[in-house]
């Protein structure tokens, strides 16, 4: 597992179903802090994904509640540090609208701080 400043997972333990999505552009990195599709997925993807949200979602509830902000602010925060960072060639979501990175960073959104 992935971790990010106070133990927050933000990459549970993909299988290689999932990253296959990832590097497919079916799934891919959003804003929010949580994975979401750019294609309708197949069940077995979507229950996949849908177990990593769940245990960021778990992790991000943690951090936010020992720090006393908001769940979907922090979740944001990483998603924004997730965004950061992210690969070349990897789907993301930003205000409703799937992009594919590419060689220049990405344009983050307001809530980043950019």
């Amino acid at each position: 597992m992935v971790m990010l400043g106070a133990g927050v997972p933000v990459a549970a333990q993909m299988s290689s179903e999932v990253e296959a999505a990832l590097e497919s552009g079916a799934v891919g990195e959003q804003a929010d802090g949580y994975i979401g599709f750019t294609r309708p997925p197949p069940a077995a993807l979507k229950a996949q994904v849908d177990a990593i949200n769940i245990k960021r979602r778990e992790g991000y509830t943690h951090v936010a509640q020992a720090k006393n902000v908001p769940i979907e602010a922090f979740a944001a925060s990483v998603g924004c540090h997730t965004l950061t960072s992210l690969k070349p060639g990897r789907a993301y979501q930003i205000g409703g609208a799937w992009a594919v990175k590419g060689a220049n960073p990405i344009s983050l959104p307001a809530q980043c701080g950019s």
